[in-house]
């Protein structure tokens, strides 16, 4: 059932602002101010209002026109934008139940209403949060790359580094949606980049931010030599029997493995391997994080270098000779705190989005789920009186 509201003269002049003694015919144009007479009334339009007593509930009305200097123009009605069709407050309810649901659908059948006006609320919120949203007081931000969908679809997500909130996502990771994507937030107080050692991001980052110090990810530069751990376990297993299901134990921490993969561990330290000298030197590499200045990191770093082509383990090498070839960005990285670690976490969020919600079709849909549940704007209408 439907539960029907009139909207009244006395309505009207109330919410216009209109004194009791005030006739109706005198209308004031909001955005200017100005004094204008009634001109005529508009056709009767609806606006889906929050349910009274379990009953869906609409507004109708027929809103007043105003004749002014600029010509007659609607007046602007204080429960609802102009083009829209639902409420403020249904809009503030849609969007406290989408942040419940993360599921547009569902937060459809609860509200009784089509998927279009909660897709609608969704990206009319995110348009409203991305122009109030200021972007001048930035100084770390962080370029990943996401896949959004099957057949290596990716797209380039730009986060801050201090706050961890999406600044923007954009279709791609080519130089051209990289450099749409930083126009968009450029700010004079950005002050770091951190990103993996995609060249594109990098190319860009150099282009556009010559100020701007570039560091790379000390989440990648790690995964790299745990890559290279594995390959050498695997390359020596075929004739070592010790080093099979021997991986988790080379690759976790010491605080986090389990007795047995401790075991295992020490004997495979205790035996001569090449994987034992790979684990080492990814052990060295993280214990120069942390430098006090990038000189200092700079000649650490080189000492790494030269101790690790003395003992010619060809898996580690190829990642060192990556390493030289991004050699400033991974001393950078060696001594700044700033990382991918909120971006990362970003991207699990980005995932949880899209297996609730089980894939979306375009990305202008998946854009601003995005900026929506992770882009810590403020998205809510403007309060009712």
């Amino acid at each position: 059932m439907v539960s029907k509201i009139a909207i009244t003269d006395s309505f009207i002049r109330y919410s216009l602002g209109l004194d009791d003694g005030c006739a109706v015919d005198r209308l004031a144009l909001n955005k200017t101010g100005e004094s204008g007479t009634l001109y005529d009334h508009r056709k009767e339009r609806s606006w889906r209002h929050l349910d009274l007593l379990q009953f869906q509930c609409f507004i109708h009305c027929r809103i007043p026109r105003g004749k002014f200097s600029v010509g007659v123009r609607t007046i602007h009605v204080p429960w609802a934008d102009l083009s829209r069709r639902v409420t403020y407050e249904f809009e503030r309810w849609t969007i406290d139940l989408l942040k419940s649901t993360k599921n547009q659908t569902k937060t459809a059948a609860l509200l009784r209403c089509g998927f279009d006006v909660v897709n609608r609320i969704m990206h009319h919120s995110v348009s409203r949060g991305m122009e109030r949203r200021k972007l001048g007081e930035i100084h770390h931000v962080s370029l990943d790359e996401k896949s959004y969908k099957h057949r290596r679809k990716f797209m380039t997500v730009l986060a801050d580094g201090e706050d961890g909130i999406v600044l923007d996502v954009v279709r791609g990771r080519d130089l051209e949606s990289t450099k749409t994507v930083l126009e968009r937030t450029l700010g004079e107080r950005l002050e770091t980049v951190t990103m993996d050692m995609w060249k594109a991001y990098i190319s860009v980052v150099k282009a556009l931010l010559p100020k701007a110090t570039l560091i790379h990810d000390r989440f990648h530069l790690i995964w790299y030599l745990n890559k290279a751990i594995d390959q050498v376990r695997r390359r020596e297993a075929k004739n070592n029997e010790e080093l099979k299901h021997s991986r988790f134990a080379l690759l976790k921490n010491e605080d986090k493995r389990t007795e047995k993969q401790d075991e295992v561990f020490k004997i495979i330290q205790t035996a001569n391997f090449q994987v034992s000298i790979a684990w080492r030197l990814r052990e060295e590499f993280k214990s120069i994080f942390g430098g006090d200045s990038y000189s200092g990191s700079n000649t650490y770093f080189d000492l790494w270098l030269k101790s690790l082509k003395k003992e010619s383990v060809k898996e580690v090498t190829k990642v060192a000779e990556m390493f030289e070839r991004h050699y400033e960005g991974v001393c950078n990285a060696l001594c700044h705190q700033q990382s991918n670690g909120k971006a990362e976490r970003i991207n699990g969020k980005i995932q949880e989005i899209k297996t609730v919600s089980r894939g979306y079709r375009k990305f202008e849909n998946f854009r601003s789920a995005v900026l929506f549940f992770c882009g810590g704007l403020d998205i809510y209408p403007q309060q009712c009186r």
